[in-house]
């Protein structure tokens, strides 16, 4: 049965503890990244233990008609060759909803001879870029986009003449990594600022995009805590080997909380340096989670977080999360619906935080159809409440195809039943 192609799926609660080991994907953060650099790089990379979901093979699709040359060496390695430039393109490039691509993408563009126009399915061209396309104005790329959301539309003339611009990256930190790769291939040395004094949300993912560059041959130095100044090395091909997804990993790690089990993965996750591993430390004080958990440095984690809070022994409130309204949906919102389907009540929006009361039973519940908002964390994170909670239906499961197309066999190898539901 492929689960994937159903329009519902029915979870049934196992009833005993989930015990075995795990594959996890690869980082689907670390393969954009690395896929874009080396795609800048002269030479051929070899990346290994890449992600291959929707969200990567945008990526891709969209560097192969920019006349950067990709090989498939099975499943989970990709042959990189590029001479250091990107070309432009036939046709405008489609990205779905791949947020990381479209906004890497649309920076990287600043480096064509020519005109891109970088666009994405109706979800996209509802998500914020107009911080990005400020920033790539101030150094001197022609980039527009009347909505302030893609399509955009960059007419570069292959090289970009600015040394130095400010990011406002309230909404998104991958404004910033957008700009930080792309900064190497200018003709000087360019310095990169956040604008504002608050904290930056998912500072962790800035860090994994400085490694990223630094393994390509990239050179930066810190100028203050906010500031960068990136030197105009260019890029060097070499082989990358890719991390397994931490995003991805909270789903097993609440599955062994949620169950009691004993679950382990066949690549070791203790090394692991995306922000979103430090969820593991809060998972493993279920079900006395603290009684409120900022999510600003562990964003993709809150659905799954906020899954487990619904069983916690005590109310959780999420804060530090404004900027999971301009995902893939609106999640505060998708989360909060989703869980008082389970149960009425159950949680409140206050403000951008997000209140979980706690304390639902393993009670059987009539069916609850949970709205995934074609968002693929919604979906994974709900499948959770159906290791608990019988009647747990899931709309459109083909979703996690975005990041995690084996979710639904990783969960029936581990002896859950999934069962087609109308």
């Amino acid at each position: 049965m492929n689960i994937l192609s159903l329009p519902r799926v029915e979870i049934v609660p196992p009833g005993w503890p989930l015990i075995g080991a795990v594959h996890v994907p690869g980082s689907k953060s670390i393969t954009n990244r690395a896929l874009l650099i080396a795609a800048l790089a002269r030479g051929r990379s070899v990346l290994t233990g890449v992600l291959a979901s929707d969200d990567t093979r945008h990526m891709a699709t969209a560097l192969r008609a920019m006349g950067v040359g990709i090989a498939e060496d099975g499943a989970t390695t990709l042959a990189v060759t590029g001479d250091g430039t990107l070309r432009a393109p036939v046709a405008p490039l489609f990205l779905g909803n791949a947020g990381t691509a479209t906004r890497f993408l649309t920076a990287a563009s600043g480096l064509v001879d020519g005109t891109v126009v970088v666009d994405g399915d109706a979800h996209m061209r509802k998500r914020p870029i107009r911080p990005l396309v400020d920033a790539l104005q101030l150094l001197g790329i022609d980039a527009t986009a009347p909505t302030n959301c893609p399509p955009v539309t960059i007419r570069g003339t292959g090289r970009f003449p600015g040394t130095a611009t400010r990011i406002d990256a309230a909404l998104s930190s991958q404004f910033v990594s957008a700009i930080l790769m792309l900064s190497p291939c200018g003709r000087e040395a360019v310095d990169v600022a956040i604008d504002g004094s608050g904290e930056i949300g998912a500072r962790g993912y800035i860090d994994l995009t400085l490694e990223a560059m630094t393994r390509f041959g990239a050179r930066y130095r810190i100028l203050d805590e906010r500031t960068w100044r990136v030197d105009a090395t260019g890029y060097t091909a070499t082989d990358f080997a890719i991390e397994p997804d931490a995003s991805a990993a909270t789903y097993i790690w609440a599955a062994e909380a949620l169950t009691g089990g004993r679950l382990s993965f066949l690549t070791p996750m203790d090394t692991s340096t995306q922000p979103d591993a430090r969820a593991r430390d809060v998972i493993r004080r279920f079900p006395h989670l603290p009684a409120t958990i900022d999510g600003a440095q562990m964003q993709d984690a809150v659905p799954t977080l906020a899954i487990l809070a619904a069983f916690n022994a005590h109310p959780v409130r999420f804060v530090g999360i404004a900027n999971l309204r301009v995902k893939e949906c609106d999640r505060i919102r998708a989360l909060a619906v989703g869980l008082n389907t389970l149960s009425p009540g159950l949680a409140q929006e206050l403000g951008d935080d997000l209140l979980v009361a706690g304390g639902l039973t393993g009670i059987a519940a009539p069916p609850a159809v949970i709205d995934t908002w074609q968002d693929h964390r919604i979906a994974m994170s709900f499948a959770l409440a159906g290791l608990r909670l019988a009647g747990v239906v899931i709309d459109n499961p083909g979703c996690v195809a975005k990041t995690f197309p084996g979710f639904w066999q990783v969960l029936q190898g581990l002896g859950v039943e999934l069962r087609v539901a109308g």
